[in-house]
C-alpha cells in the first residue's frame, strides 16, 4: 500500500486539488443560488430565456410560443 501511494503521489495530491476546486464551485453556485442570484452570470442582453428565467421579467408576455415577438 506504501508502495503504491509513493509512486502515485503527484497523481493523488492533483487529483484532491481538482476536487477540492469543483467542491468549492458547486458550493459558491448552491449559496448564490439560496440569495436568490443566477448561475448564468445574468448578461440577459444577448440570452433567448431573459424573459422567463428572472423574477422581474414581465408579466403580460406571452410565454407559450418562443417566436411570438
Amino acid at each position: 500500500m506504501l508502495e503504491f501511494l509513493s509512486a502515485n503521489l503527484a497523481t493523488i495530491l492533483v487529483g484532491v486539488a481538482v476536487l477540492a476546486i469543483v467542491a468549492l464551485i458547486v458550493y459558491n453556485m448552491i449559496r448564490a443560488h439560496k440569495k436568490g442570484g443566477s448561475s448564468c452570470g445574468s448578461a440577459c442582453a444577448g440570452c433567448p430565456n431573459a424573459g422567463i428565467c428572472h423574477a422581474h421579467a414581465p408579466k403580460d408576455r406571452d410565454l407559450s410560443s418562443p417566436y411570438k415577438p
